[in-house]
């Protein structure tokens, strides 16, 4: 039965245990992708990558950069979220694919190459601030997106921020470029493993706020 997307909402958990014999099929993991690839970013930008761990030696790495958390090791697949700082470069790889695209869908012509690239240094390359918040929002906009993609299709993930990112980067060789803005534990929920209840949530009252 297709869930709706109050359902999918309500029905995504940051799940502890999962089946570690339960795979997570290849061609399921591109359909995520592909699903969570329709995020918006600025600009259009996308600037994510993902490092798609299944080894259980590459896991049991990470795990230990992870404050030691089974759920790295245990589920079949664990990301390792990469946002490009360096996205908005007119040298970045990412950048003159999606620049490519925009040309040959008639968004912007060839004689506007220039002004693009300006915009986006204008934008996002004014500091390291600057490119790092550029980087990290989207990423996490992303990683959002593949979480409810997963929930729809009967995945269960857990997303993790507990980890050493200078070791990571160093341990998985990921270039000055990315910064890591969370790890993703992929699968499915182990079999009688209990399911926490749903945790209180801020109100729409709580949320919104005036500072006038």
């Amino acid at each position: 039965m297709e869930k709706t997307f109050k359902q999918i909402l309500q029905n995504r958990r940051a799940i502890n245990f999962f089946d570690p014999e339960r795979k997570v099929p290849e061609g399921l993991l591109r359909e995520l992708v592909a699903d969570a690839a329709h995020t918006p970013s600025s600009f259009n930008l996308q600037p994510w990558n993902i490092i798609v761990l299944r080894d259980k030696d590459e896991k049991m790495r990470l795990q230990k950069l992870a404050m030691n958390q089974p759920k790295v090791s245990e589920a079949p697949v664990t990301l390792i979220m990469l946002a490009d700082t360096k996205a908005w470069h007119k040298d970045n790889d990412s950048l003159q694919l999606v620049l490519n695209h925009k040309l040959q869908d008639g968004e912007l012509k060839e004689e506007q190459r220039d002004w693009f690239h300006g915009v986006c240094e204008k934008l996002y390359g004014k500091s390291r601030d600057s490119e790092l918040a550029f980087a990290v929002k989207n990423t996490a906009f992303f990683a959002m997106s593949l979480m409810y993609a997963a929930t729809a299709r009967g995945l269960q993930t857990h997303p993790m921020d507990g980890f050493d990112h200078d070791g990571v980067k160093k341990e998985f060789n990921i270039p000055e470029n990315y910064w890591v803005p969370l790890l993703m534990s992929v699968g499915y929920h182990a079999k009688n493993a209990e399911v926490l209840p749903i945790k209180q949530r801020k109100s729409y009252d709580d949320i919104v706020l005036s500072f006038a």
